[in-house]
């Protein structure tokens, strides 16, 4: 999905000034690094750069930034403690968060998503180690610049609305049938489903769930698994998210809460048993394979697939093998067009493919990427999703 396009829904045009960032951590060399490499993008400008998460919160309304890279261990305040506050004060901001590769931190980072930080990016453990990250450097400017534009792109939509509101006449002295009298929410939620081609549902009754996610993809996922939770007992439920190792381990202990289920990150020879969830680990791509009457996991150490490991499309090819038009896929927020290739050797199998909507995707890359095959069986809002799952699933829907 490109993010400097018009906006043709509304018909404005997105904001050419570059993203407004600040960086807040408490190591001067990290702030100076990570402001020069925010810096040096001509679509982004470091607005402001401070050491502790009290200097930023009071620096919020004078600084006026889009996005927020917030480090977690700060003097002071630290960044779980500053992220609500910022919040408060802004509402429409988006925070990133930036942790070290530690447990306690996955668990912080995973709180803050809670809290409503909009991503995080991993930091390598020590400065030189940092210096040198090229994968780092290049996931740290994608998620600003990403979550800064659709950050724009909904406050413009948000503007255009009020503007028009205050312009125009009310709903009750406009004529019937009218702009003013259609629900604009409504029909720009539905916009992205316009144009696109869908397919029926597979025949063949699920016998998995295979699940694809990135940005924003851990509040989606718990969402969708306490949705869905209990109507999963005869089928396993795979999961590849945009994780790195660590983080991994503690989505799968989240989701699995989330969804009164068994469910850990995959291993080598597991065989896949109905009623539990199975995430792919970082740094491993995730594949099945079948052996006998059994469907196992296999771990590899492949090369990173459109940049990601784990990758969606290793896991959905090797799904798409075992179980054929058995296969229920899902596609949800996240950044880039990992997932999509999948959804091709999904659907030339037989198996259906349901893909998150734009307005409640966080980021509309996979799923955007997913839709525009023209193979899903359905595009629809995040609170919609688990409870088309539960009717695919009971077999009230073909």
């Amino acid at each position: 999905m490109a993010f400097a396009q018009t906006n043709l829904t509304t018909g404005s045009t997105p904001n050419t000034d570059p993203i407004r960032v600040m960086v807040v951590d408490d190591a001067v060399v990290i702030r100076g690094l990570l402001g020069r490499w925010l810096d040096a993008d001509p679509a982004l400008a470091v607005v402001a750069s401070h050491r502790n998460g009290k200097l930023a919160v009071d620096d919020i309304l004078r600084s006026n930034p889009d996005v927020v890279v917030l480090d977690i261990e700060m003097p002071e305040m630290d960044g779980l403690t500053a992220l609500p506050l910022m919040l408060a004060k802004k509402r429409d901001l988006i925070v990133v968060m930036a942790s070290t590769l530690t447990r306690r931190n996955a668990e912080i980072s995973l709180k803050a998503l809670s809290l409503g930080a909009a991503d995080y990016v991993p930091k390598p453990e020590s400065t030189s180690e940092l210096t040198t990250s090229v994968d780092f450097r290049r996931e740290l400017l994608e998620k600003v610049k990403a979550l800064g534009e659709r950050a724009r792109r909904i406050n413009s939509r948000a503007r255009v609305m009020r503007a028009e509101t205050a312009a125009g006449r009310t709903a009750s002295q406009a004529p019937v049938g009218s702009l003013a009298t259609r629900p604009a929410l409504a029909t720009r939620a539905e916009a992205p489903k316009q144009g696109l081609q869908t397919k029926p549902y597979s025949s063949a009754r699920p016998r998995i769930l295979a699940i694809g996610s990135s940005t924003g993809g851990p509040q989606a996922l718990q969402q969708v698994m306490r949705d869905i939770g209990p109507v999963i007992g005869d089928i396993p439920v795979v999961v590849t998210q945009h994780m790195p190792p660590t983080f991994t381990a503690i989505l799968a202990e989240h989701i699995g809460k989330a969804a009164m289920r068994p469910s850990k990150e995959g291993q080598t020879g597991d065989v896949l048993q109905p009623g539990h969830i199975y995430v792919a680990p970082g740094g491993k791509h995730m594949i099945l394979e079948k052996d006998g009457g059994a469907v196992k996991i296999r771990l590899t150490d492949d090369p990173p697939v459109n940049f990601c490991k784990p990758a969606v499309d290793p896991m959905f090819d090797s799904v798409a093998k075992a179980y054929g038009s058995a296969t229920l896929a899902l596609i949800l927020t996240g950044m880039g067009s990992d997932g999509a290739n999948g959804v091709k050797t999904i659907s030339a199998g037989g198996g259906s493919i349901i893909t998150q909507d734009e307005a409640s995707s966080v980021v509309w890359g996979m799923p955007g990427a997913a839709a525009n095959t023209g193979l899903c069986s359905d595009i629809l809002p995040l609170m919609e999703i688990g409870p088309k799952i539960v009717r695919v699933l009971k077999g009230t829907i073909r």
